[in-house]
């Protein structure tokens, strides 16, 4: 069996935390435990008054890819990937999540141990 991951391409995340809340909700995580957790960035733009703001989503080691959801035959995705509101994470082998990487430069790819 291929090894299972998940490819964000953050250029479309929007910073919404659906996925940690449906993250929180699936795997019932109680205060300050979190599967996944978005943090922001702001940067200024060189010579110009604008700021840009960045949404990473950092996976945590309590994520294990929705694994008995997925044995459970309950849904074919994880839920973060179910609830993404802009459908910027994508869940699938790992290999062919690795050979999208290079048409999303501002992507990052996650797979448990």
């Amino acid at each position: 069996m291929a090894k299972k991951g998940i490819l964000v391409d953050m250029h479309y995340c929007s910073g919404c935390h659906a996925c940690e809340i449906a993250c929180k909700q699936e795997n019932e995580f109680g205060v300050g435990l979190w599967g996944i957790k978005i943090t922001e960035q702001i940067t200024e733009k060189p010579d110009t008054d604008r700021v840009h703001f960045d949404y990473i989503p950092y996976f945590t080691p309590l994520c294990n890819l929705c694994a008995e959801r997925i044995a459970s035959g309950e849904d074919t995705k994880p839920a973060c990937v179910k609830h993404c509101g802009t459908a910027c994470m994508k869940y699938g082998d790992l290999e062919e999540l690795a050979k999208e990487m290079p048409e999303k430069p501002r992507s990052i790819l996650y797979s448990p141990r």
